[in-house]
């Protein structure tokens, strides 16, 4: 005796096995993303954070600290050995911003914050022990964001900042990368500026050595971005002086007992200058007639 499947199960099941199928093979090409992140940092559990900061007080020259926030857990990963930054890479990226700042007499000190200090989703509360602890009064949050793409169309990295979203398309073997610098005044939760860097590497692979060739090339996009971070932020704090200079009303700068201001000259130092040059005018020999 034969059973006859109806026509319309026979179709179902065929459509439910195409399903299944496509969704495997949409499985194993997943992209890998690494990433963490300011606004998950700063304003946990809030989709619109509304920030309202007071106006910032900076007593000249100032204590700096500098930190990567904690990373957040990303999207899981197809490709084996493809995870987030390495310290090393992360203090290399320290080192630079710390000698961009270095760089302004307005700088007294760098404080390198360890990673362990910032707790995921500690807010602003987290960053009061931080000044507490290392007597800083700005802080440069760095924080990353990285996907790597082994198929056309599946995923695009999308950023999310206080001043909007990146949103950047994949193509296969692409790798993007980008990097922010979030320049804070602790006391006032003042944003002064910020710095990001970007890069794109585009890439060929088998399977056979795909895993090795997404490393390389995860290394070689957070280099290029970290090279772009650097000089962008070397040029914003140049024009964060400036805006200081002619917005007085957007901060006030207070300068601390002995420090006569960025740049500028004491008043021995004005006589030591003065001295000097009638020094070298006696020097210069007499012409003849």
């Amino acid at each position: 005796m034969k059973t006859h499947i109806p026509i319309r199960l026979t179709l179902l099941a065929s459509v439910a096995t195409l399903v299944l199928v496509g969704c495997h093979t949409f499985h194993n090409a997943k992209s890998s993303h690494q990433s963490s992140s300011v606004v998950n940092y700063l304003y946990p559990n809030q989709a619109n954070p509304v920030v309202q900061p007071a106006i910032p007080v900076l007593s000249l020259p100032l204590k700096v600290g500098v930190a990567f926030v904690p990373g957040d857990s990303g999207r899981a990963s197809s490709h084996a050995g493809s995870g987030p930054l390495s310290e090393t890479q992360k203090f290399a990226l320290i080192n630079e911003v710390s000698e961009s700042f270095k760089k302004f007499p307005f700088v007294k000190s760098i404080e390198v914050i360890p990673s362990s200090y910032l707790t995921p989703r500690g807010s602003f509360a987290n960053l009061d022990q931080i000044r507490s602890m290392y007597g800083v009064d700005v802080v440069a949050l760095l924080s990353y964001d990285q996907v790597q793409f082994t198929d056309t169309g599946l995923l695009s990295l999308t950023y999310w900042t206080l001043v909007g979203a990146y949103v950047v398309k994949g193509e296969k073997n692409d790798t993007q990368t980008m990097l922010d610098a979030a320049v804070y005044d602790i006391r006032s939760r003042k944003l002064l500026f910020r710095a990001p860097g970007i890069s794109r590497v585009q890439n060929s692979a088998t399977p056979v050595n795909l895993t090795e060739k997404l490393r390389l090339d995860r290394d070689e996009g957070f280099r290029l971005a970290a090279t772009e971070l650097v000089t962008n932020l070397h040029r914003e704090l140049e024009l964060f002086r400036e805006r200081v200079k002619k917005s007085p009303d957007e901060v006030k700068i207070v300068h601390q007992p002995g420090y006569t201001g960025a740049g500028s000259l004491g008043a021995w130092e004005v006589a030591l200058v003065a001295a000097l040059a009638a020094l070298q005018l006696r020097r210069r020999p007499t012409p003849r007639a």
